[in-house]
């Protein structure tokens, strides 16, 4: 089962460059997939007949108990039937529906394959989580099938009405499937339904269950979504509507309804809100003129009526409602096909426009013809089988209850509501019929274009099928009855047949067609009846009216906290932290143990940092605050080095160094002081905040250090970090082992950071600025002094400054230091397991070399030392993290694992390696990647913008 779900969702992966490269006949060789399922479910259909449950298992989220587990039984089968069986069908309609040079058919082919896998998996699903995420896979396919046709605004808005509705229902189901996994102690559903659980919590998780069931098969009061949704193409509302995302409330309901009918509510709801659905659409559907329309609210109807046969909970309802399953995708799929067909050869769905088709196509009017009689429940077809169970089984719980626990009057008026819906529905499909191949005459003919035979097979094929299954009654009855079996007998031996004998029901069946054939042929009476009764008032409007509430509510929240001022927002999260932990914070005072100092150097450092810190508070110019801020961090990694830690002094000092650079590169874009305004009383609330979080920030330090009262863990980390990974550099090994997944993240993050950075700079892609100084033009009126043979220019970039932007004594020292600096962040990462460096370390060493290069020779220079594209780099460096984490996996390891290697070196000693470097290597890539961004977007692209600014200036006073 596992196996077929995926190779749906593969060939759904290949589909888009399937279609771009063979045409919309590739929608053949899709149907292919589905066919295949479909085949190897009739193999196997005499062993689910029989009683076997055919079960998969395989492990998958093991720390919630989440497997990917699939089961199989009589229910699952026919749902698998209907699912793969006319999934197979549309795909082999589209190739005739779309044309070759439609836009976005790729994208659709993609997408309805994924759709038919995601509901293969929902109805084979044996576990209520995963039920849920196939579950919200068909929710997510559906809105992208609807919203095909995005230049529409219609197709937009019936996609988010769709997403936003059945998202809502699921979100609840889902808490439902939590609480009934939980009273249950598994989430298998198999075994839920085996033996289930009981109590007030198993009642309200059933009926969030419900509501999840009733809003993805449009129940009343989420009925409006499912018409709104006909703005998709023809074949996904012929699959929507018969084999999947309405369907699967309908499974949900008939897979729980063994087990949980009996909870409290469940007959009251379903069967409530199943009748007022069935007439609700009915009565919508007869109104229409457009057929897609029409069959769209006669949906809404029929699935009332699925919903609350199977709701009922009986073993006859049961039967019969599975057999009404079936049926229904038979003629609804055959009708909405039909639809398609007509739409495709004439241009219009309007029935008023269309006239004498049942000549033009006859073989697609009898398949019509069949499968709305089908649907009317008109002898012999299938759909006739199927309401002749229903009454005979709504009969039974009229008179006698059948175990339903329904008084005589609940009975009858659930018997009255389903022939007055069945009444509705043989008037609608006799409209349909009529509009869609009756000869009249109308106003503005349209002309005809007969359909190929191939384009009509899939609807004649569905047709035929609903009549010869009409006539297969025992064997239906014999390969549904697994199902129908989990109730106990009821009045009656359920069965599927042709002749149930005189009798009530069949009494029924007769005053529905007839007073049915009535309402439709006096049709323009009931018409101008039913505008008597026209009103504004709808579900749909109710929706709108909620979703334009929470937009305006939105935007006059947003215009109260969103005020468009940064200091605004930090104050406020600022004031929260004083607050809220700060109070907190305060309770939680007591024996506070204080040591100001273990030497006096430490004081000394920290007055300066405290000094500095005040100063930058009160500095008005950029460039000093930038400046006394560095003081602050160089004073930080000085305090690192009395305590110990010079890895972290290192680490520090580099990252202190390039930030003061890169202010200091963007500072010449922006005025010089802060403000030119006069100070307001505002600076001494801000300096209270700021003094309340200083205060805060402390205190919390002080209470955590004296609320210790066990050993630190980190006594033990020097042994555990030679032990687990190799090296004495305890920083250096948690980064690159113990946390390593960690790592990749921060530099996943860093990543996505320097793209946005790009993103916002670059109006070209980055490389697109890579310009070495041969590829300069040489000045006409300059003459060129050759150089000697064979010798290469050393910093040429600083040939294209100004003379007064030069600094020879600058451009020699930069001779001096830059090799110096590479060689040293080549020794810092592969020396940083086991002393001071790492991957980080190296590559903002690197990083300062390179920005040693820029400020000596300007951008060419820059470009000079590091000719490649920043992007690449930083892609290149992820890539090599990732690899170095999955290749021990190759040699039978776990992911992340290292091994340590002791490199003989001859007279240079040894050099203890461990393959953890590899990973440092990706990251070094990554941090001198960032670096080479950060040169190039606020240092290269500053300076070209500050020289065009120049030239036009002076062009300007010439």
């Amino acid at each position: 089962m596992l196996l077929l779900i995926a190779a749906l969702l593969a060939a759904a992966a290949l589909s888009p460059w399937a279609v771009l490269r063979g045409g919309r006949r590739t929608f053949l060789a899709l149907a292919l997939v589905p066919l295949a399922g479909t085949g190897w479910l009739a193999a196997i259909g005499p062993d689910v007949v029989d009683g076997a449950t055919r079960v998969e298992v395989h492990p998958w989220v093991d720390s919630i108990g989440m497997e990917l587990a699939f089961a199989m039984g009589t229910l699952q089968w026919v749902m698998a039937l209907v699912v793969l069986g006319i999934g197979a069908l549309v795909l082999a309609y589209c190739a005739w529906y779309f044309d070759d040079d439609e836009p976005g058919v790729p994208r659709f082919a993609g997408v309805l394959v994924a759709f038919i896998g995601a509901m293969l998996g929902l109805v084979l699903a044996d576990d209520l989580l995963l039920l849920y995420v196939f579950w919200e896979l068909t929710t997510v396919f559906s809105f992208l099938l609807i919203g095909h046709d995005s230049a529409r605004r219609s197709s937009r808005r019936a996609a988010i009405q769709a997403l936003v509705v059945t998202t809502l229902g699921g979100l609840v189901m889902l808490v439902g499937a939590i609480m009934l996994g939980h009273q249950a102690g598994t989430f298998r559903i198999s075994e839920i339904l085996a033996d289930p659980p009981a109590g007030t919590a198993v009642t309200v998780a059933v009926l969030l269950l419900l509501i999840g069931a009733i809003s993805k098969s449009a129940l009343v009061p989420f009925h409006f979504w499912l018409p709104a949704a006909m703005a998709a193409p023809t074949p996904v509302s012929a699959y929507l509507h018969a084999a999947s995302m309405v369907k699967a409330g309908v499974y949900l309901v008939a897979l729980l309804a063994p087990a949980f009918a009996g909870v409290p509510g469940w007959r009251a709801v379903l069967l409530t809100l199943g009748v007022a659905t069935m007439l609700l659409g009915g009565i919508r559907a007869l109104r229409q003129n457009d057929l897609k329309l029409l069959l769209a609210y006669g949906t809404v109807s029929q699935l009332g009526f699925l919903v609350l046969v199977l709701g009922t909970g009986t073993r006859a309802a049961m039967l019969a409602g599975l057999a009404l399953l079936l049926a229904h995708a038979l003629f609804k799929a055959t009708l909405f096909l039909t639809v398609g067909i007509i739409d495709h050869s004439t241009g219009t769905r309007d029935l008023r426009r269309l006239s004498g088709l049942a000549g033009k196509m006859p073989a697609l009017a009898v398949a019509a013809g069949l499968a709305a009689a089908s649907m009317a429940g008109v002898p012999p077809l299938l759909g006739y089988v199927a309401k002749e169970s229903v009454l005979l089984a709504l009969v039974d719980v009229a008179e006698k209850g059948d175990g339903t626990g329904l008084g005589h009057l609940a009975g009858w008026l659930l018997l009255a509501g389903v022939v007055l819906g069945s009444v509705l529905t043989a008037a609608y499909s006799a409209r349909f019929v009529w509009g869609a191949f009756g000869r009249r005459s109308v106003a503005d003919p349209v002309e005809v274009h007969r359909p190929s035979a191939a384009f009509v097979a899939a609807p004649v094929a569905l047709g035929a099928l609903s009549l010869v299954l009409g006539f297969l009654g025992h064997p239906l009855s014999a390969a549904l009855a697994r199902q129908a079996d989990a109730f106990p007998p009821g009045v009656h031996e359920a069965e599927l047949t042709l002749w149930h004998g005189v009798g009530l029901p069949l009494l029924l069946t007769a005053i529905s067609l007839g007073v049915g054939g009535l309402l439709f042929l006096a049709r323009e009476p009931v018409a101008r009846f039913q505008a008597r009764f026209v009103h504004d008032w709808s579900m749909e409007r109710a929706y709108h009216a909620g979703m334009r509430l929470l937009d305006r509510s939105a935007v006059e929240l947003t215009g109260v906290v969103q005020r468009g001022s940064a200091a605004a927002y930090l104050g406020i999260i600022l004031v929260v932290v004083i607050v809220v932990p700060g109070s907190a914070m305060v309770r939680g005072l007591g024996d506070l143990r204080v040591r100001l100092w273990d030497t006096p150097v430490q004081a000394v450092i920290g007055v300066v940092i405290v000094c500095a810190a005040v100063m930058t508070a009160r500095s008005r110019r950029r460039i000093r605050a930038v400046l006394l801020v560095g003081v602050t961090g160089y004073g930080t990694a000085l305090l690192f080095v009395v305590h110990g830690a010079p890895d972290l002094a290192l680490t520090q000092a580099l990252v202190e160094t390039l930030t003061v650079v890169v202010f200091v590169l963007a500072l010449r874009r922006l005025p010089e002081y802060f403000t030119d305004r006069p100070l307001s009383r505002q600076r001494y609330v801000r300096a209270a905040i700021g003094l309340g979080v200083g205060v805060v920030t402390a205190g919390f330090l002080l209470v955590a250090v004296s609320a210790r009262t066990a050993d630190p863990v980190s006594l033990g980390l020097p042994q555990q970090a030679v032990d687990f990974g190799g090296g004495k550099n305890i920083v250096n090994v948690i980064l690159v082992d113990t946390r390593a997944w960690d790592t990749l993240g921060e530099i996943a993050v860093l990543i996505t950071a320097a793209t946005g950075v790009a993103s916002l700079i670059f109006i070209n892609t980055r490389g697109a600025e890579i310009r070495r100084v041969h590829e300069i033009p040489y000045p006409t009126t300059v003459p060129k002094v050759p150089t000697a043979p064979g010798r290469r220019a050393w910093l040429p970039g600083s040939r294209t400054l100004p003379p007064d932007k030069r600094s020879i004594i600058f451009e020699v020292m930069t001779r001096l230091v830059f090799h110096t600096l590479v060689v040293i962040s080549i020794y810092l990462l592969l020396a940083g397991h086991n002393a001071p460096g790492g991957g980080f370390a190296a590559g903002m060493t690197t990083g300062l070399a390179l920005v040693v290069r820029y400020l000596a020779g300007g951008r060419y220079e820059l470009n000079e030392a590091a000719p490649v594209d920043a992007g690449r780099l930083i892609g290149s460096g992820l890539a090599i993290a990732a690899l170095a984490a999955v290749i021990p996996m190759a040699f039978g390891g776990e992911v992340l694992q290292s091994a340590v290697f002791d490199v003989p070196l001859g007279p240079l000693g040894t050099l203890h390696l461990v393959t953890s470097v590899g990973f440092d290597i990706g990251v070094y890539l990554v941090v001198v990647g960032l670096v080479l961004d950060l040169l190039r977007a606020l240092g290269s692209h500053i300076d070209r913008d500050i020289q065009r600014a120049l030239r036009e200036a002076e062009e300007a006073r010439a």
